[in-house]
């Protein structure tokens, strides 16, 4: 308890020292490292997004030179920023849709609730869910006639769960590796401590990011050495991206907005597409597939071969998952057309 403590001063000290680091880091230095696929799209453009108090969160965004078929906004996983999928919204944009990326609050180039900066501490997860929401009524706005698409990834895809759970207009979901608490992912024996004010805590010892440190390859996240490596480029060059471990009440939001989201699940008509790798270590197959059943309009699509991150994978893998993301999104657009039928035509 007396070390928590000690802990906890350290923090306290350099969150109230002069130049406080918590601010929102909007544009990235490209490594050195990285071939130009892995680059921003072409007309890549950079934004923050502010609702409330809430810290402000940064997102990106690319389009089609002619009008999108569909709008996809993606919610990254734990620690991610957006130019780990920058790869992905080239490809999508190639097919015909807009891209927006959101980064969590707290994480990426977001701003970020207390330092030290790479810590990834959030109180709970409010702060992201109305983000998601009010960025996609903004995007509905803007392009009424192309429907929105959320995805998320990892526990973006529990963002995205909550959000269309509280009313987010979209017309279609996809979790890709979907990670939602469970007992083998939270320590329920440190709950006390977030009770007693000390949700700030690192949830172990040690846990700041490390230059030189495991990618997402050498973490068992993906099988492509090359794509494995693009996150921990992105944070070598860029101090401001760089993210550790969770807070202890980081976990606690997550738990509790998996508890929250759960419960609504056999109510949520929206169509959903889960994907999820048979290799997945970070969150069992069984335990995606048995969060597909529980909601009424989830396909399941399981890709051989796949780790956690889907969108990092081998070809192999990948392709089919693009293909999969694709499929479903035409499917969405397809609907849209027949219900809203076919246009008069009042020539002379």
């Amino acid at each position: 308890m007396a070390r928590a403590l000690s802990l906890l001063c350290l923090l306290l000290l350099a969150a109230c020292g002069a130049g406080d680091g918590r601010a929102p880091f909007v544009e990235s230095r490209i490594p050195p490292s990285l071939s130009p696929r892995f680059w921003a799209p072409d007309g890549w453009a950079w934004g923050l997004l502010k609702v409330g108090e809430a810290p402000a969160q940064r997102y990106g965004v690319s389009s089609t030179p002619i009008t999108p078929q569909a709008q996809i906004l993606i919610l990254t996983g734990y620690g991610e920023s957006a130019e780990a999928w920058f790869e992905t919204a080239r490809d999508l944009n190639r097919r015909g849709y807009s891209v927006w990326v959101l980064e969590r609050a707290g994480q990426g180039g977001s701003e970020r609730y207390v330092q030290p900066r790479d810590l990834g501490h959030a109180p709970s997860f409010k702060d992201d869910i109305a983000a998601v929401k009010a960025l996609s009524r903004m995007m509905t706005a803007a392009a009424p006639d192309a429907p929105l698409i959320l995805m998320g990834h990892a526990e973006g895809a529990l963002a995205a769960l909550a959000a269309v759970e509280q009313g987010a207009p979209a017309e279609g979901l996809i979790l890709s590796a979907p990670v939602l608490a469970g007992d083998d992912l939270v320590d329920s024996s440190k709950t006390w401590l977030v009770k007693a004010g000390l949700g700030r805590l690192p949830s172990g010892w040690g846990s700041g990011w490390k230059r030189g440190g495991p990618d997402a390859r050498a973490k068992g996240l993906t099988g492509d050495q090359w794509r494995g490596a693009v996150q921990m480029a992105w944070q070598t060059a860029n101090p401001d991206l760089r993210m550790g471990g969770e807070s202890l009440g980081w976990l606690a939001a997550l738990r509790t907005t998996s508890k929250a989201v759960e419960t609504g699940l056999p109510g949520l008509k929206t169509p959903t597409l889960l994907l999820a790798g048979d290799a997945d270590t970070v969150r069992a197959p069984t335990a995606q597939a048995a969060l597909c059943k529980a909601m009424p309009a989830c396909e399941l699509a399981s890709l051989k071969g796949g780790r956690h991150a889907l969108h990092l994978e081998r070809d192999a893998v990948r392709a089919p998952w693009l293909e999969a993301i694709d499929g479903f999104i035409r499917e969405r657009t397809g609907a849209r057309a027949f219900l809203i039928g076919p246009t008069v035509d009042h020539g002379l």
